[in-house]
């Protein structure tokens, strides 16, 4: 009977063993599952936080401050990221800004992109990044090198001067800085430029640019050339045994047509009347030329007196023969191209109209008929629109030589 009891007693015992570990198993399998769900849930809200953008109204930042919630504090931030930067670094520079909430969640996303054999890397260069971008996106951006660019307008016909004046005004860098920079010829990357160059003026090609980061007055210098010399330079090149001007006088006289030429059309005929009158050695006689050496720009209500016109000057081409000695602006395609090789035509003269066109003649005779008609008809609706007023001022008188009396 003892031994019937004590077997039944240790099957009992096994029984309840075997249901306990049963339980206990059951237990966990039931336990796993709810820790690895609520450890997924802590892991996406932790992620979903640290990947949300900065400035996100109702949100706190990691340091425990709420997000900025006023339109002032959402404006972009510029970064800049070095050639060679590690990611690491690039992760430090955006928390140091403000840009994204976690380091842990930068690096943890760089990792996976690196884990995903993904080509490229994040690229050099200034960005600007909103604190309203998501982290994922802030590097997409930095990954795909969308820089930001902005861009500068230097239109044709204009100065050194001109466009010292626009720099310094639009806060690019003053005036001083990038007359200083024209003055230095780097023959060194544009071997081309010619010798003997006191300023880079004609030489700046004139156009849209754009640029990203911090814009430098030499930087600014060195695109412009190399501009010209992607633009204007291959046409030179091309009419080379053609064309009967050196570089510099090609530039030179396109400067002058381009100063004279308000209309597109007459291009070519101002070009062809300057290249006959260089060719048959009479001066010049452009207004812009004398306005150039003297710092002025004359206006309809105040043309050229016979005192400025008369006045020496190594750019003054009514009192000195042929081109010159550097050009007086920077041309634009169409000048430059006219002026190459210029269309051999009847013309000899050409006087302002002040409307922006000409009166093209092919004697003296025609020339001087066409000033009086001109200076006739400015002085009467000057007169018309001030009756009271003393007689308006004589326009210039040109010497006989001239293409140009009022411009």
């Amino acid at each position: 009977m003892k031994t019937e009891k004590t077997a039944k007693t240790a099957k009992i015992e096994k029984t309840t063993r075997t249901g306990g570990s049963f339980s206990k198993w059951f237990f966990y399998l039931l336990l796993f599952p709810a820790v690895l769900g609520i450890c997924t849930w802590q892991g996406w809200a932790w992620w979903s936080w640290a990947s949300a953008p900065v400035d996100q109204p109702g949100t706190v930042s990691e340091a425990g401050a709420s997000s900025a919630q006023d339109a002032g504090q959402n404006q972009a931030v510029q970064i800049k990221i070095a050639e060679g930067t590690s990611a690491q670094q690039i992760g430090e520079d955006l928390k140091a800004a403000g840009l994204i909430r976690s380091l842990d969640a930068w690096n943890l996303w760089t990792k996976w992109q690196s884990l995903q054999n993904q080509a490229g890397s994040f690229q050099a260069g200034a960005y600007e990044i909103s604190p309203s971008e998501s982290l994922p996106n802030i590097a997409a951006k930095l990954w795909e090198g969308r820089v930001v660019e902005r861009s500068f307008t230097i239109p044709e016909g204009w100065s050194i001067q001109q466009m010292a004046k626009y720099f310094a005004e639009q806060g690019f860098f003053s005036a001083e800085e990038f007359v200083a920079a024209t003055q230095t010829i780097p023959r060194d990357r544009f071997p081309w430029l010619p010798e003997n160059l006191s300023s880079l003026e004609g030489f700046l090609y004139p156009d849209t640019y754009l640029f990203a980061g911090q814009l430098t007055a030499q930087g600014t210098v060195d695109q412009m050339l190399a501009q010209f010399e992607q633009v204007a330079l291959p046409l030179y090149q091309q009419a080379k045994g053609q064309t009967p001007y050196s570089l510099m006088e090609w530039v030179t006289l396109s400067s002058i047509v381009e100063k004279e030429a308000a209309v597109s059309q007459e291009r070519p005929q101002i070009a062809s009347v300057f290249a006959k009158r260089l060719k048959e050695d009479i001066p010049l006689a452009s207004d812009p030329t004398v306005e150039y050496g003297l710092g002025i720009r004359q206006t309809k209500e105040q043309p050229l007196t016979l005192t400025q016109v008369n006045t020496p000057s190594p750019y003054n081409t009514y009192l000195n023969a042929g081109l010159p000695p550097a050009p007086i602006a920077s041309p634009g395609r169409a000048s430059l191209e006219v002026s190459v090789n210029p269309a051999d035509t009847e013309y000899l003269y050409f006087v302002a109209r002040y409307d922006g066109t000409h009166v093209f003649s092919r004697t003296l005779a025609e020339h001087e008929s066409a000033q009086d008609i001109i200076r006739d008809g400015v002085e009467a609706e000057q007169r018309s629109a001030t009756p009271q007023s003393p007689a308006s001022p004589t326009l210039v008188s040109p010497t006989p030589a001239s293409p140009t009396s009022v411009n």
